[in-house]
């Protein structure tokens, strides 16, 4: 069905395996998967709110934006008559 030498390798057992060490078994084009997050610890399906951040980007965001200075409104000159 497939032409030869055109389509990558296909693994019907492929394995995914996530961070907190729940594994899947899927059809794909690699033989080995591995993921942060699944169905399994994902908030939107546990129910449970928990932010995940590794790289410390929302702590760089909040210290940026606490030492932004509050922009004063510019004076508006009377007009001469």
């Amino acid at each position: 069905m497939a032409k030869k030498d055109t389509h990558p390798e296909y693994y019907r057992t492929a394995k995914i395996k996530c961070a907190c060490n729940n594994t899947l078994t899927i059809g794909s084009t690699r033989e080995k998967i591995e993921v942060e997050i699944c169905a399994k610890c994902h908030p939107f399906f546990t129910g449970e709110e928990k932010l995940i951040d590794t790289a410390g980007r929302v702590e760089k965001f909040k210290n940026r934006r606490a030492k932004v200075q509050p922009v004063k409104p510019k004076k508006v000159r009377a007009k001469k008559k």
